[in-house]
């Protein structure tokens, strides 16, 4: 069936009262995005920190509507609710059905990383030959391994030696990185992430790549584990530098470390912060994307 799309143009400090509006209108969706998108001045937001909502300073609110809803009652009953409202502020659009999650699925093929790794949709049906497997349900993936951070995290997991080792995965996401790990021999891994919709996404992709019993998944207040074998995260700039501390506590002694989330420019900043703790640093990169990777120092 066909739908209503309102359209929005509000300011960050706007948001709440303006989503509280839509709801009360009966909206059945709301979605947002950078306002400035695919202009010169559009903000990336990859990952938030922990407890973080990152908003852009120019927000385009999407509302979906039944097809039939009452365009003009809608824009006199937001004017009611909302009065420094601006008619050129909003917009409407007939929407067509579509199964996005189909849609996404199509575009979503095999991709290999490194000596053996895959990532698979989970609707195809992977080969039977030597290699190491990991199957995605794009309906729930916050991380699929087209990003660039996320592939230069992957090719590192695929030339370690992992094999009865223990890894965490702190900004899991979909739970990608802790699942390739988890194939490629991993004895057990742990995920982190500040979003519970994360965990529900990594905890689903376990299953569906039968290592559930495996991997155990946490909200960062709720984590205190011990030291791994392995350590890798993917997030972004800031929380990598102020949880480098926490970061080197998390990882034993000669443990391999890869951190990522990094735009060119910003490493260099992290390679000093990271030099306290860990040994033999490095940088890769792709894209305008920096991996840092090296080893737990030695106490």
């Amino acid at each position: 069936m066909p739908w209503l799309e309102l359209s929005l143009i509000v300011r960050a400090e706007q948001q709440p009262r303006v989503e509280e509006a839509l709801d009360d209108l009966g909206a059945l969706s709301i979605t947002m995005r950078d306002a400035d998108a695919e202009t010169p001045d559009e903000q990336a937001i990859f990952e938030p920190g922990v407890g973080e909502l990152p908003l852009w300073p120019t927000i385009t609110l999407n509302a979906l509507f039944e097809a039939d809803s009452d365009r003009r009652g809608l824009s006199e009953a937001l004017g009611e609710l909302l009065p420094w409202l601006e008619p050129d502020q909003l917009s409407f659009r007939d929407v067509a059905d579509e199964d996005w999650e189909r849609a996404w699925m199509d575009q979503f093929k095999p991709m290999p990383f490194g000596r053996r790794l895959w990532i698979y949709p989970w609707n195809i049906a992977p080969p039977e030959d030597d290699s190491v497997i990991v199957q995605l349900d794009p309906g729930l993936a916050f991380g699929s391994g087209t990003h660039p951070t996320t592939a230069l995290c992957l090719e590192w997991l695929d030339g370690l030696e992992i094999a009865g080792k223990r890894v965490i995965d702190y900004g899991c996401g979909s739970g990608i990185l802790a699942i390739a790990a988890l194939k490629l021999g991993a004895i057990s891994a742990v995920g982190v992430d500040n979003d519970p919709q994360a965990l529900t996404a990594s905890a689903d992709n376990a299953e569906r790549n039968q290592v559930a019993d495996r991997l155990a998944l946490f909200l960062p207040e709720d984590f205190a584990g011990e030291p791994a074998d392995i350590f890798v995260a993917n997030i972004l700039a800031g929380p990598l530098g102020e949880l480098a501390p926490t970061f080197a506590a998390l990882a034993k002694p000669g443990a391999p470390f890869a951190i990522s989330g990094i735009l060119q420019g910003q490493h260099e900043e992290l390679l000093a912060r990271y030099a306290e703790w860990f040994d033999a640093l490095r940088v890769d990169t792709r894209e305008d994307w920096v991996r840092i990777s090296g080893h737990r120092r030695h106490a």
